[in-house]
């Protein structure tokens, strides 16, 4: 039978359909008869205030600046909480939702979903970062037990006691969820992150263009944040390059972020403009193009208390291009890609450089790799096989018998 019953997203980390987790869930959702909408912020490509897409009404508000200190991300966080909390009024009288399914970060939403619950509806917390340790990352060590960082880990146990049901990205969250959200086994359900099987049912065609008349290319994609640790990779790159002396190597990386200016200004003072390219955003085919002509693909996240319990779509896209994988060696990463990957030790940028060679030096175990990660994508860690869980998340919270 199908699910009964009025689903509102809301998240604020980016716009809708932009973020792909949201949006697979979200269609996930409907085809299995819900009625979904959402809230979010506008976006470059898509700065309609109120948009239907594939039968999922969206409502955006304006999106916020771009944010650099801390006083400047709690403003942010009041001003979408704000539009966020407006804008379910607007749904609520106009189509009306019986579940609001919320994603993180912020960890905020809770305080929008509580008054709703008093009126009957449910809440779902959808966990994707964990909040208290990506503060930390993104601001150094020296802030650990600060009050920020306190009241972010009230914040997140505020979440955790509000929901009815947490959604974990991996097992790893889940665990956060039951020992330090209290919350009980059975309304925590894993619904693990990877990109769609119909996305990459077929595997691009190679452009040696890319390469840029050099042998081999090495390609990172993803954001460029602090904690990211895409500095990492253009110190391994430097090393490569000017310790190692190879000057075969082109280096891709796709993507942008908060530290998108710092990461070129580095570059140039690493002496790295003719070996490293920045694409910024690239539409999709772009950058599966690029992903299926590298030789090597890195994911350069350094160890850190966020970094090694956290998933990582990149990895997940490496291997469903079938793309050898080189990255830090962290519990996740070994979870997610197993035998398709290289793990330098935890921070090391000469080690990760050496990594980087070595795979560039060995063409038999990069085909043997690349090969392993297709499968592994295809058969255990598409999207595909993790909606499952989802739909019966949902099944339990709203049954199949009306509203």
């Amino acid at each position: 039978m199908a699910l009964r019953g009025r689903v509102l997203h809301l998240s604020e980390n980016l716009t809708l359909p932009f973020d792909r987790r949201v949006w697979m869930e979200l269609n996930a959702l409907r085809a299995a008869g819900l009625e979904v909408s959402a809230i979010c912020p506008t976006g470059d490509a898509h700065p309609a205030r109120f948009e239907i897409i594939d039968g999922i009404p969206i409502w955006r508000y304006p999106a916020p600046p771009p944010t650099r200190g801390f006083l400047s991300y709690v403003w942010e966080f009041l001003y979408c909480w704000l539009w966020t909390a407006w804008l379910t009024m607007v749904v609520l009288v106009t189509r009306g939702f019986d579940v609001i399914h919320a994603a993180n970060p912020p960890d905020t939403f809770w305080a929008i979903a509580l008054p709703y619950k008093l009126l009957g509806k449910r809440y779902v917390f959808d966990h994707h970062d964990l909040c208290p340790e990506l503060y930390v990352a993104r601001f150094g060590e020296a802030r650990q037990g600060s009050l920020a960082h306190r009241a972010l880990g009230w914040l997140e146990w505020a979440q955790f006691r509000t929901a009815d049901l947490v959604i974990s990205t991996n097992e790893s969250y889940r665990q956060v969820a039951m020992a330090r959200g209290g919350v009980v086994p059975e309304r925590v359900v894993v619904v693990r992150s990877g990109p769609s099987r119909e996305r990459f049912a077929v595997v691009r065609a190679v452009d040696p263009a890319l390469k840029r008349g050099r042998p081999y290319l090495v390609a990172y994609l993803g954001v460029m944040a602090p904690q990211d640790g895409v500095d990492h990779l253009l110190r391994a790159a430097q090393h490569l390059v000017c310790v190692r002396g190879r000057k075969d190597v082109t280096f891709t990386l796709i993507g942008a972020g908060d530290s998108f200016a710092d990461l070129r200004a580095l570059n140039r003072k690493l002496g790295l403009e003719a070996f490293v390219h920045f694409t910024g955003r690239i539409p999709d085919e772009e950058v599966e193009v690029t992903l299926a002509t590298a030789d090597v693909c890195v994911s350069p996240d350094p160890r850190n208390p966020l970094n090694d319990v956290s998933t990582m779509n990149k990895v997940l896209e490496y291997m469903a291009c079938g793309r050898p994988v080189v990255a830090f060696d962290l519990r996740e990463h070994r979870f997610s890609a197993g035998e398709g990957a290289l793990y330098a030790e935890p921070n090391r940028d000469e080690d990760l450089a050496a990594k980087i060679g070595e795979l560039l030096d060995d063409p038999e175990r990069r085909a043997r790799m690349g090969a392993y990660n297709r499968q592994r994508f295809l058969e255990r860690m598409a999207w595909e096989h993790n909606a499952g869980e989802l739909i019966r998340a949902y099944e339990r919270l709203c049954g199949t018998n009306g509203r």
